[in-house]
């Protein structure tokens, strides 16, 4: 204003309304003016930092509360707020260096992350009663498409079920698959034996994460937080296929959205994933629970809390039964008969009786009954009888 607009000193206060001592200090100067940080003060706590590093150094996680009261003890009198900024820069300097994470960069096919998820809510599964039960989620932490299959128990069957039922909905096979130390998978960081067979059938490697390393998957543990907010929040459900409907319906929509990580759409570069994944295999694994037992003289199967009739005609003999998500059937081992076949309910306390097994067995209640009244006596010739007796 100065040098180029040729104003006056006058009119540069005019205009900027600064001190005309100061614009004349300025133009004085042969360099613009700088102004440093001020020099700073004196606190009250600088004679107490030996002693607040000494208390520090023999317990670094001593409470901002208590060293104040050691150091009230040797005269301070400053406040609190004080007191914990200088805490926050020297307490690092006495705990062991924090846990670092590094950028995790996911290849396309390479892994699938799967984990137990319970819902807030139990589910209602008929009979007016509720259950608890679990979802086993799934995500491919490259494109992030996520699925899930509910189940009603932890044991290995059930997550196979559902871990089947989420790598059919993405339609292919990942390399390897990540658990944590589920009690089915690997108790204690070593895969069962079941889950090995499982793996072994798909030709798929695992890895177990250690244990409390929940970061190592932390992508699908993010999708449990969106699960919990986004699906379940102001929803209802009439039964176990009631939820997982509304659930498909729901995974389908947010792998159609824009990810906000990845900034690109879920599906597509779901699409871009499958290209170098296997696809599934013709015959899938069979995660149905099998076990062989012996008809009783009461006829009844006891599953899951509730019980499914039998043959009557089969008492006594060895029946395999297949136990699936959906039904409950039993084949007698020596001769390949049906023994039964119900359909799978997950309410609790009930007894469900086949009408053709309950006319089986008012039939042979009823020929009991006819042996006990008309008994088989033999009938000898009197001729028997006269040569016994004399005349």
């Amino acid at each position: 204003m100065k040098h180029v607009g040729r104003l006056s000193q006058r009119e540069i206060h005019r205009r900027t309304g600064i001190h005309r001592d100061t614009i004349r200090r300025a133009l004085a100067l042969s360099e613009p003016p700088s102004y440093g940080p001020r020099p700073p003060r004196a606190s009250k706590l600088d004679p107490f930092v030996p002693t607040i590093e000494e208390l520090l150094a023999d317990e670094p996680t001593l409470s901002g509360v208590r060293i104040r009261e050691e150091l009230e003890k040797l005269g301070y009198r400053g406040g609190k707020t004080i007191l914990d900024d200088l805490l926050r820069e020297l307490r690092p300097r006495f705990l062991p260096p924090p846990r670092s994470f590094q950028r995790t960069r996911y290849r396309p096919g390479e892994l699938a992350q799967f984990d137990l998820c319970e819902p807030r809510s139990e589910i209602p599964v008929g009979w007016g009663q509720v259950r608890r039960g679990y979802v086993v989620t799934c995500e491919l932490p490259y494109s992030r498409a996520f699925a899930g299959a509910l189940v009603f128990s932890k044991e290995f069957c059930d997550i196979a079920f559902g871990m089947m039922g989420c790598l059919v909905r993405l339609g292919v096979l990942p390399a390897k698959l990540v658990w944590d130390r589920e009690g089915a998978i690997a108790p204690r960081g070593r895969p069962t034996e079941s889950f090995l067979a499982f793996c072994g059938r798909l030709a798929l490697g695992w890895i177990i994460l250690d244990p409390g390393d929940c970061q190592a998957k932390g992508a699908l543990e993010r999708s449990h937080r969106f699960l919990h907010g986004n699906f379940e929040a102001g929803r209802r459900f009439a039964s176990p296929l009631d939820f997982q409907d509304q659930l498909d319906g729901w995974c389908d929509r947010i792998n159609a959205r824009v990810h906000r990580t990845t900034r690109a759409v879920v599906a597509q570069r779901l699409a871009e994933e499958r290209q170098p994944m296997r696809p599934l295999p013709a015959n899938l694994p069979d995660t149905d629970r099998r076990f062989v037992t012996r008809v009783p003289a009461q006829p009844y199967l006891r599953f899951d809390r509730n019980d499914y009739s039998l043959d009557p005609l089969l008492v006594g003999r060895r029946v395999e039964v297949r136990a699936s998500q959906a039904q409950i059937t039993a084949v007698c081992l020596d001769t390949g008969e049906l023994a039964c076949r119900h359909a799978r309910v997950f309410a609790g306390g009930l007894c469900f009786t086949d009408p053709v097994h309950q006319r089986a067995l008012e039939e042979l209640r009823g020929e009991r009954r006819r042996r006990r009244t008309e008994p088989d006596v033999e009938r000898r010739p009197l001729a028997r009888y006269d040569a016994l007796i004399p005349a």
